[in-house]
């Protein structure tokens, strides 16, 4: 049993969901420092106790402390959340470690796939320090709105590290009445279920705002949880993972609720806005939109059929006619469901 008063944590990055996780653990008794990148946010946090940027509507435990600071955030942590965008991970991991103690558990709870290096976050971790143990960091992933969340309705979720002990401990750390936490020894298929749902998302938003119905819903999700099982199957993922949370939970979830941003996007797109202009009207990172760059690149790297993220691709970057987009894919050659 975890003594909370004495099991200091840290979360790094104060979006919605950073925020939300942070809460939770201060809610349960656990001393948490939240590092808030906005020094005018930080001190709105400090002084309302309230994220009016991302969750207007909840009021903060007192066992939240709000900085400013990496550093602070990280060091004599037991644990640390890592809630940022993908792309600015790596550096600020590299910083962490010159201050976090060699026991530290580190937690990823972002979602993505790094445009440069085409790795997960658990990858970014072994790259940025080589000393750093692979049984110290977990992944939590699975279908879960931070404003949902935030108001403790009933949400299931997956951590996943090749240490069972690592997993178990956070496993116990994040759990609630409220927040059920199961463990797995896969992440490869954790990390690439949570980070390539986003970009079908992308997908299914644009269908709907397309103006078709159900059947071609189903069919997407369908037809895109068989590309990232492709994608698994060559980055060594256990493909039953993706019949689990973090694959077709966390599938569902994102291609058929307005709640999620990368969902949104696509309705956007597929009533005619242009990415550019949706991107500024946003003040959360729809981290499927730079993942579609990624998982593009690892498809041609490595000689995967993923048609439906390629076409994806060409509609955010390459300006395709989202109709033309699906009528392609639509129109391919015909074969097998599987094999």
């Amino acid at each position: 049993m975890i003594k909370t008063r004495d099991y200091p944590v840290g979360v790094v990055g104060a979006g919605s969901w950073g925020t939300t996780l942070a809460n939770l653990l201060a809610e349960k008794g656990f001393p948490v420092t939240l590092w808030v990148y906005e020094k005018e946010l930080c001190d709105i946090l400090t002084k309302t106790r309230c994220n009016t940027s991302y969750l207007p509507d909840i009021t903060l435990d007192s066992n939240l402390a709000f900085v400013n600071d990496l550093k602070t955030t990280v060091s004599n942590k037991k644990v640390v959340l890592w809630v940022t965008p993908v792309k600015v991970f790596a550096p600020l991991f590299a910083e962490a470690l010159t201050v976090s103690g060699d026991e530290t558990v580190h937690v990823s709870a972002s979602k993505g796939i790094e445009n440069n290096s085409l790795k997960t976050v658990s990858q970014l971790a072994r790259e940025t320090e080589q000393r750093f143990s692979r049984e110290k960091f977990t992944v939590l992933s699975g279908p879960s709105f931070a404003k949902e969340v935030s108001h403790k309705m009933p949400t299931a979720v997956v951590i996943a590290s090749p240490d069972h002990k690592s997993a178990s401990l956070v496993q116990e750390l994040m759990a609630t009445p409220y927040f059920r936490t199961y463990t797995s020894d896969d992440t490869p298929g954790v990390e690439l279920g949570g980070a390539l749902k986003n970009v079908i998302a992308i997908a299914s938003g644009i269908v709907e705002g397309l103006g078709y119905g159900h059947n071609t819903r189903a069919a997407l999700i369908t037809r895109g949880l068989a590309e990232i099982i492709r994608l698994g199957n060559v980055e060594g993922a256990n493909p039953l993972t993706f019949a689990g949370l973090s694959g077709i939970g966390d599938l569902l979830l994102t291609c058929t609720s307005t709640l999620s941003r990368n969902y949104s996007v696509g309705l956007k797109i597929g009533r005619g806005e242009k990415l550019n202009d949706i991107l500024g009207k946003m003040n959360m990172i729809a981290e499927g939109v730079y993942t579609t760059t990624s998982a593009h690149a690892l498809a041609l790297k490595s000689n995967i059929d993923m048609p439906i993220v390629h076409e994806i691709y060409n509609v955010l970057f390459e300006n395709k006619d989202p109709k033309h987009a699906l009528r392609d894919l639509m129109s391919r050659d015909l074969k097998k469901e599987t094999g």
